[in-house]
């Protein structure tokens, strides 16, 4: 287990039109958004979460991707290993910070991310 702060703050989907779907949730919700290039879009559901819209089918999860901060990127890697969960995507930067995603037992993909500068 590791020790530190953990806690969910994005649930990524993959889309058709990231524009479209930010714009979706702030007519709905009056969510904010804001677009980080052509195919991606991070709208802010307000109290430290958000949804991400990955329009890159290159990118895109397969289906929603529940993303975790945490302290300490390497540790985290190291626990999920340890539990029995897989890598499914390497370390990398994004901009505001880095991630992997992994793949719990059961079968559910994941990431954990750290902001830049941890």
């Amino acid at each position: 287990m590791i020790e530190g702060m953990e806690s969910f703050t994005m649930v990524e989907f993959p889309t058709t039109s990231a524009r479209e779907s930010a714009e979706f949730f702030g007519s709905v919700f009056g969510w904010g958004a804001t677009q980080y290039g052509p195919e991606y879009t991070d709208v802010d559901c307000g109290g430290g979460v958000s949804l991400g819209f990955q329009q890159d089918h290159s990118e895109a999860p397969a289906g929603p991707l529940a993303v975790i901060q945490v302290d300490d990127l390497e540790a985290t890697r190291s626990a999920v290993l340890k539990a029995g969960g897989t890598i499914t995507v390497e370390a990398f930067d994004f901009p505001g910070g880095r991630r992997f995603h992994f793949r719990e037992p059961g079968g559910n993909e994941l990431a954990a991310w750290t902001p830049t500068g941890q």
